[in-house]
């Protein structure tokens, strides 16, 4: 349409302005054929450029020989512009380079058929129409140029979001070995919880029944695990050795493991802490100890406080450190084992993390884990 819109303007234009032109000479139809002939065709000029400049020149030329002489002629000037335009930013690869000897040969063969014409008649129109192409050319290359680096962007995201996707299995892989261990860890107890009960059970019945309490609750938490590890993984793993896994209990022990390490970090608990099942225990854990490893990386030797605080439904983690903040890409080039790692253990147990830097500078961690879970067990 766009096309059409100019094209059509300068048609009427040319029939116009051979009809009323004094030195008309010929038949109007025959004149205002030949205007049809140059200004129509430049509806395709953006679909086949050079094939539009020679019919645009040709016409020119058979109507300066056989009818009105093109000198008396504004409008096939502006034509011939417009074409050098379409010729310099519309053609492709090697047919871009016949595009300035077809321009300037059909200017030149048209003002020597013009009458009357003069030296500088052949350079300067010639010149507008190399000009034209020149910068129709150029424009063209600043559009491939934007292209390329559209593309390159479009690459490098998708290349970006493959490695966070890389780094989420294998974050959810970590995890899932961990919480084999959980579950492992868990059977072992009740199997020892039962070998007990059944050797009391006729002496201390009390004390077998507690067993067997234990035993149902540790059961219903293993079982929440496994759900939650079947979620993770679709794929079978290999079992990882029988061990135990650290707790929030051990926090004291992270902490001043990141004071050695040259972070000075303090603990805060906020309401009474309460025992939770082993895998969200592990995940609240290893939440922290990412954040303070985080912290010591990106944040250098800056004051860093962590915060406990227990609520009715939920536990909150919060990680915050007084370092440069902006940290976020940073944090997640660091192999799987940061913003990936946390986010991926918050949400196996429908909580969310959150990291951002407050006004002040600095830089937050903030993990919310619901604690619905407990109220199950305890039921």
């Amino acid at each position: 349409m766009l096309d059409w819109g100019l094209a059509l303007p300068l048609w009427i234009a040319s029939t116009v302005e051979v009809a009323v032109d004094s030195q008309r000479q010929g038949p109007v139809w025959a004149n205002v054929l030949v205007a049809t002939g140059y200004s129509l065709p430049l509806a395709w000029r953006r679909r086949a450029p050079l094939l539009v400049a020679v019919i645009v020149f040709a016409s020119v030329a058979v109507g300066t020989l056989f009818f009105t002489d093109g000198a008396n002629l504004n409008v096939p000037l502006f034509d011939a512009v417009i074409v050098g335009y379409a010729v310099g930013a519309h053609t492709r690869g090697v047919a871009a380079w016949f595009g300035p000897p077809i321009l300037a040969g059909g200017m030149v063969v048209n003002v020597a058929l013009f009458t009357g014409q003069r030296s500088d008649d052949f350079i300067f129109p010639t010149l507008f129409v190399l000009v034209a192409w020149l910068a129709g050319r150029a424009l063209r290359s600043r559009a491939e140029l934007t292209e390329q680096l559209h593309e390159a962007a479009a690459r490098a995201e998708e290349s970006h979001q493959e490695e966070l996707r890389a780094a989420a299995s294998e974050e959810r892989r970590r995890i899932a070995r961990e919480m084999h261990d959980v579950i492992a860890h868990s059977m072992s107890v009740m199997v020892v919880q039962a070998g007990g009960a059944r050797r009391i059970l006729d002496r201390d019945p009390a004390r077998a029944a507690a067993a067997g309490a234990q035993i149902e609750r540790t059961g219903r938490e293993a079982m929440d695990e496994m759900r939650s590890l079947l979620g993770l993984l679709h794929a079978e793993e290999h079992p990882a050795k029988l061990a135990p896994q650290p707790s929030l209990s051990q926090l004291d022990a992270l902490i001043a493991r990141a004071r050695e390490a040259g972070l000075p970090a303090t603990l805060q608990v906020e309401g009474p802490r309460r025992p939770l099942p082993a895998g969200l225990d592990l995940a609240a854990y290893r939440i922290v100890q990412e954040a303070l490893t985080n912290a010591i990386k990106e944040g250098g030797a800056a004051p860093t406080s962590v915060s406990l605080r227990w609520f009715d439904d939920e536990l909150e983690l919060e990680v915050r450190d007084a370092g440069p903040g902006g940290r976020a890409a940073a944090i997640e080039r660091d192999d799987g084992h940061g913003l990936v790692g946390m986010r991926e253990r918050a949400r196996l147990y429908g909580g969310e993390l959150e990291t951002f830097q407050p006004a002040h500078g600095g830089w937050i961690v903030r993990a919310r884990l619901p604690l619905a879970a407990l109220r199950e067990v305890a039921a």
